[in-house]
């Protein structure tokens, strides 16, 4: 994966915690307010008993110890172990209450992503790597989630153990609790100056993270690729390369955190130094107590740990912030294709198909389609071919409204198509991709895939028009033989078939084959094409081909070159013309004659041999 796609691919967050982001981020807990309440209250109780535990040890020490008044301990004492008790039970709700309500914002976060990715239009996911996307929908959710329980439990604990601590030590002694009051803004400037150094590189490390994960995709996904040609060392070289910086970022992060705490124990010393030897004296006075002196000393070891873990807390936080502002990023993104206002149902798209001076682009100043014009009657076979890149899969794109144009209109029964639902066009539209892709499961379930309410029946005789069920039923299985993960358990003719079945039961109105028997044997391609006759027959219909000999039974045949339409008509027409078309399909045929009779450009005439033979059975002028 190359630098400069990874610098596309990862946004970098750098922002501070603002009240915009901070009102989004506590908007996710409004649906749950109830139990927000919940384990807010029992985490202040259990702070606050935590508190008045210290204040009891102070009064044992003081009455029970030091004055020998047993009645007395043994009064406290028990109030001791009813507090402990209610402690116990305030512990657990705020544990379980904090679960549940981190697992439902999760959930409710997942939902939202999953919802919107499926409303995006595929130019986002052409600019987004597939790894990326998962790290929003997994890692970045879970953080946010954490930061919404874990995160304002930390937060919420550490805000009530030093108000209490504070409001306790000044019922003690206000003039040694003003004292030891005085520490706590130096160790919280300190805490802020760490956690500035350790954001930054926390937000390196999390950006690197999901390169790692795009990285690990891509070549989970291009392992046969990879291993033919043999990148093994080279993908390792670059993924060390990507975790290095990672760790690298992390270790400072670490050394960073590490340094933090010592620097605090020093500041708490000197505190501990100021109790000790200015309670010694009150001591000596008679305005304190020994208990007194312990109390305050538990009191700041009881706000010590809030502030000592100020870095990790914070440093979480921001790290869970910058997931957030990730996933608010995502769900700000519009999708490029959506409804109008006022948009109605197509109701049908067996009409007559027009491109009226349409332009498109995927990239600026890069035109793919250049005031392309086309009208397509109902029921019509319009077969698309051309070079590489020449804009044919574009047409057939911008034809299910994938994209939309930039320029000109593209109007179905006379009407501008952005007037119709999105939901009405892509329901009434069947595809066959050269590549197809299948839904880990069943055969059976990635059939029905085309229509979920159809039967048993419906399923079986979709398959037999496509041609897939003869090899169907000589799997072990059957129809519930599972085709593994992206159907990478049967071959790709069988793929082919059963993606073509699905398009049959989906029963479209439009029909769309892009180089589907580009990549089958000939045996498949023979059944594909037998099955595309029959979803085709009725029907309005696009084909993108790479073997010509399989649309001669076409419509019209339109040559795209450089975006624009080079030449079109009937098979026999084009031909006849001796252009573009004909010198496609007379290469072609040649290349297949010289495969079949072993002839090769290296063996001297027999290129002019081929010419002569084709041009003698006449199979380049024949007209079907």
């Amino acid at each position: 994966m190359s630098e400069e796609l990874i610098e596309l691919e990862e946004e970098e967050y750098t922002s501070q915690l603002t009240a915009p982001i901070l009102k989004r981020i506590l908007s996710l807990l409004r649906p749950h307010w109830k139990w927000v309440v919940g384990f807010l209250v029992t985490i202040m109780l259990t702070s606050v008993l935590d508190a008045y535990f210290t204040y009891l040890s102070k009064q044992i020490v003081d009455t029970g110890i030091t004055l020998k008044d047993k009645p007395a301990l043994m009064r406290i004492a028990l109030i001791y172990g009813v507090f402990q008790i209610l402690q116990a039970g305030f512990v657990f709700a705020f544990i379980y209450l904090a679960g549940v309500l981190g697992e439902r914002v999760q959930y409710d976060l997942r939902k939202l992503l999953f919802n919107h990715l499926q409303d995006l239009s595929l130019s986002y996911y052409a600019q987004n790597a597939v790894g990326r996307l998962i790290a929003r929908v997994t890692s970045d959710t879970g953080r946010v989630s954490e930061l919404l329980t874990w995160g304002v439990v930390d937060t919420t604990w550490a805000i009530m153990n030093i108000t209490t601590s504070v409001i306790f030590m000044a019922l003690i002694n206000w003039r040694l609790a003003l004292i030891v009051s005085t520490i706590i803004p130096i160790m919280v400037y300190i805490a802020v100056q760490f956690r500035k150094h350790i954001l930054v590189q926390y937000r390196i490390s999390r950006r690197t993270n999901s390169k790692i994960t795009g990285a690990f995709n891509e070549n989970f996904q291009g392992v046969r690729v990879v291993k033919a040609l043999l990148r093994e060392d080279e993908n390792t070289k670059e993924f060390q390369e990507l975790t290095s910086k990672m760790y690298h970022a992390s270790y400072r992060a670490a050394w960073l955190s590490a340094l933090f705490l010592p620097t605090v124990q020093i500041i708490a010393a000197v505190a501990l130094g100021l109790i000790v030897g200015y309670g010694g004296t009150q001591i000596t006075l008679g305005v304190m107590t020994i208990g007194g002196i312990q109390a305050f000393v538990s009191y700041l070891t009881f706000m010590m740990w809030p502030i000592q873990e100020f870095a990790r807390v914070y440093a979480e936080m921001q790290h869970s912030i910058a997931s957030a502002e990730r996933i608010f990023k995502l769900v700000d993104t519009p999708a490029e294709v959506h409804d109008r206002p006022g948009a109605i149902d197509a109701q049908t798209l067996m009409g007559e198909i027009e491109f009226d001076h349409v332009n498109f682009y995927y990239e600026d100043r890069k035109p793919v389609l250049q005031d392309f014009t086309l009208k397509v009657q109902p029921g019509e076979m319009i077969a698309l071919v051309g070079p590489t890149g020449g804009g044919k899969s574009t047409i057939v794109n911008l034809l299910c409204r994938f994209y939309e144009p930039r320029d000109g209109v593209i109007r179905i029964n006379g009407r501008d198509y952005m007037e119709y639902t999105l939901a009405s066009i892509h329901s009434r539209i069947g595809i066959v991709l050269q590549t197809p892709h299948l839904f880990s499961g069943s055969v059976r379930d990635n059939i029905r895939y085309g229509r979920l309410e159809a039967g048993d029946e419906e399923i079986i005789a979709a398959a037999k028009i496509a041609g897939a069920h003869d090899f169907i039923v000589t799997l072990e299985k059957g129809y519930e033989q599972n085709v593994g993960e992206g159907g990478n358990l049967l071959s790709v003719g069988q793929k082919q078939l059963i993606s073509l079945a699905r398009a049959v039961l989906a029963r479209p109105e439009l029909f769309i084959m892009d180089e589907a028997t580009s990549s089958v044997d000939t045996l498949t391609e023979a059944l594909i094409q037998r099955g595309m006759e029959a979803l085709m027959h009725g029907r309005t219909s696009f084909v993108i081909a790479h073997r010509l000999s399989t649309i001669r039974k076409a419509n019209r045949i339109v040559v795209i070159e450089n975006g624009r339409i080079a030449e079109q008509g009937s098979h026999a027409e084009l031909l006849k013309q001796r252009g573009h078309y004909y010198r496609l399909y007379t290469q072609q045929f040649r290349h297949e004659l010289e495969n079949q009779y072993g002839f090769t450009d290296a063996v001297g005439g027999n290129t002019s041999e081929v010419s002569e033979t084709s041009e003698a059975s006449g199979e380049p002028m024949a007209a079907d």
